[in-house]
């Protein structure tokens, strides 16, 4: 066998065995080990090759960028739980329901939220399946625009901070995640705001596909009959006018990053209303309506939530790692709060936390092993001979890969996109000059598609597990086409914006943790040529960083290693 047949054989036989439907971890580690016995014996790849695969899988168990994974993934099954989202949905759907499409912002609004204190894609999904749906086809929404609203909002968990596919990309690309979480802040927004304008859009387009609740359905009223609304709205110029002063007195001759100075107005805002809340319910003066009272309860605790997860982490206070240490602690006392805490939840919580997070490093040890022998038979070479043949140079590159991660999230879930795909990406846009963690991002935004898109979408998925049995399984297939569109609308705004991503960043995208020496000493002490080259961090680590403008490209690593280990490539 020829050994340029090699790289995309072993790359088909992977995609088969996962269409055929074994597990991604174990199809990895089975295809990586088999085309390096077989490259082995046909004297294509050198056997030392894979004496650094011990080292490898300790690294990833000590990678503490991954510590992050279960404690968000536990924050959020805790919240999933503890009642906050049907609080959210009921006294936000009640405050919009007077206007057409009411609910339907709501549910966005509160996908938001739950995206930013949860990071979880099933946890909203289902949350907003079982308490919305129901009420948003019983006062008359088209079944389509209800179920498309809600599978889109929970994807949202995707993208917007602290999201685990941006902790997975930000390990595969070599970059720091918080630089990641920075990045990604003003698409997800960005990308809710479409989300309103859609609905807007089809509230005057279509006014019977999205009404307003009628007033019986208005529950939350004082008892003159008023909604209360004007004196939400004074609390909140107050909060406002309290956090701008705050910022103009405090950093007025200070230089301090926006972001910090943004954060902390709005913790004093925030703070200020509570305060204003609690006055009000303990003398019970009457200064605040029902509806300013109740708004300010239910919001403020996910608010806070989300305060001690992101704002600790764009301040640099914590780490995300951190930051998701106080979030599974902070997500234990509102549940403790609630009263919804107890042994049977813990349990739950934390048996899914492990599934999960064994999931999630077992893939990582076959992606390594996989790897590891596509390199060896000069995989990251063939791959780059079909991106260097591209039109077009980098727009061309960046229009491929985001039509070839479209149409593999039909078939491939996020997970195996992002441990088998990215690192064969990256540092080819690294070669090119691309910011990996603006890279990332795009991709990350691309890869909600794999939630989505009919018909192996799993938020469409979730949410027919949920919904009754009156809505087709055709109507959410339908519902959802139109914000897969919006999806593609935004990958294609990070594209030719780039400043929505990168106005964020502070610096450099943070290269590879694991240095050379490292990978050299992996090696066991008697393989030849132990004491040359470089590049082994990204090749084992399957990354890049970013090139600066101008700097002339690293060594091929494969080239490196393997001339190492004795073999010319």
């Amino acid at each position: 066998m020829s050994p340029e047949f090699m790289a995309p054989l072993m790359f088909a036989s992977l995609i088969l065995f996962l269409l055929i439907g074994y597990p991604v971890a174990f199809s990895l580690s089975a295809v990586g080990l088999l085309f390096a016995v077989i490259a082995i014996e046909l004297g294509f790849m050198p056997a030392a090759l894979l004496q650094a695969l011990p080292q490898q899988v300790f690294d990833i168990m000590r990678n503490d960028t991954l510590l992050a994974i279960p404690f968000f993934t536990f924050m959020g099954l805790i919240l999933e739980r503890s009642g906050m989202a049907e609080d959210m949905l009921e006294t936000i759907g009640q405050l919009f329901g007077r206007i057409r499409g009411g609910l339907a912002y709501a549910v966005i609004f509160v996908g938001a939220l739950l995206a930013a204190t949860t990071g979880v894609v099933a946890a909203s999904v289902i949350s907003m399946g079982l308490i919305s749906l129901p009420i948003m086809m019983r006062y008359g929404y088209d079944a389509r625009v209800a179920s498309g609203v809600i599978a889109a909002s929970g994807t949202l968990a995707q993208i917007i901070p602290p999201s685990l596919v941006l902790i997975v990309l930000a390990d595969q690309l070599g970059t720091s995640v918080g630089d990641m979480y920075a990045g990604a802040l003003v698409p997800g927004l960005t990308l809710v705001l479409l989300y309103v304008l859609y609905v807007f859009i089809v509230t005057v387009v279509r006014p019977n596909a999205a009404p307003a609740l009628p007033p019986e359905a208005r529950t939350l009223r004082e008892d003159n009959g008023s909604s209360g609304t004007p004196s939400l709205l004074a609390l909140l110029a107050v909060s406002i006018v309290a956090g701008v002063a705050y910022d103009q007195f405090h950093y007025a001759a200070t230089d301090r990053p926006m972001d910090e100075r943004i954060i902390v107005s709005a913790l004093i805002g925030i703070a200020i209303a509570f305060g204003a809340a609690v006055v009000n319910r303990v003398t019970k003066m009457g200064l605040l309506s029902r509806a300013a009272e109740r708004v300010v309860f239910v919001m403020v605790p996910p608010l806070m939530l989300i305060f001690l997860v992101l704002g600790t982490i764009f301040l640099g206070v914590a780490t995300p790692t951190e930051g998701g240490a106080m979030g599974a602690a902070g997500a234990i006392i509102l549940a403790m709060i609630k009263g919804k805490l107890n042994l049977d939840l813990t349990r739950q919580a934390m048996n899914s936390t492990l599934k999960l997070t064994t999931f999630v490093v077992f893939i990582l040890i076959g992606a390594r092993v996989f790897r590891i022998a596509f390199i060896g038979v000069d995989g990251d070479a063939w791959v780059e001979h079909l991106f260097d043949s591209l039109p077009g140079g980098v727009v061309g590159f960046l229009v491929v890969v985001n039509i070839l991660v479209f149409v593999l999230a039909f078939f491939l879930d996020f997970f195996e996109i992002a441990f088998i795909i990215v690192p064969l990406l990256a540092p080819i846009a690294a070669k090119l000059g691309i910011d990996l963690v603006w890279f990332g991002v795009m991709l990350g935004v691309n890869m909600q598609t794999s939630f989505m898109h009919p018909p192996f979408g799993f938020a469409l998925f979730y949410l027919r597990s949920v919904a009754p049995k009156s809505i087709k399984t055709t109507d959410i297939y339908w519902g959802a086409i139109p914000f897969v569109i919006i999806q593609i609308l935004m990958v294609a705004l990070v594209i030719a914006f780039p400043k929505l991503v990168t106005h964020a960043l502070h610096g450099p995208a943070a290269e590879s943790t694991q240095t050379t020496e490292e990978i050299l000493q992996s090696l066991p002490q008697d393989a030849p040529d132990q004491t040359e080259g470089d590049g082994g961090a990204a090749l084992m680590e399957g990354s890049g960083a970013t090139l600066p403008a101008g700097a002339e490209p690293e060594p091929d690593p494969a080239a490196a290693l393997l001339e190492e280990a004795g073999k010319s490539p």
